[in-house]
């Protein structure tokens, strides 16, 4: 794993994070009930701020591990990509329920992640 894999990332799901908040703020508000958009917020928030962690690994590179990078990366796609397949599924009336148990894991790799952090300043 290297320092500019750990940046790419990191300013890939930044980027797209703003884009997807864009679009749930302007687009989706006319389709989406206030819980679904909220719902949608959550994915785009956990995203931009798990993108920050990764961008801030990449820059502290020394400080990072890989073990780091693929709870922060995977813990994105599954948590937040699993919200707004649940959220757009939901509102097109045909819910792809077998997303709901993928949620909990993508946050319990944020978890990880983050207790990887605490040891290794510990």
């Amino acid at each position: 794993m290297s320092q500019q894999t750990f940046i790419i990332t990191g300013a890939l799901f930044g980027m797209l994070a703003i884009i997807l908040g864009a679009f749930g703020a302007h687009a989706l508000k006319k389709i989406l009930s206030e819980d679904q958009l909220k719902s949608f917020e959550i994915g785009v928030k956990y995203q931009m701020y798990h993108a920050l962690v990764l961008l801030l690994l990449g820059f502290n590179f020394q400080f990072s591990t890989s073990v780091m990078y693929w709870c922060f990366t995977l813990g994105i796609v599954l948590f937040s990509f699993s919200i707004y397949g649940l959220v757009l599924s939901d509102a097109k009336g045909k819910k792809l329920k077998f997303l709901g148990p993928i949620t909990p894991i993508g946050g319990l790799l944020f978890v990880i992640g983050w207790l990887l952090i605490l040891i290794r300043v510990i």
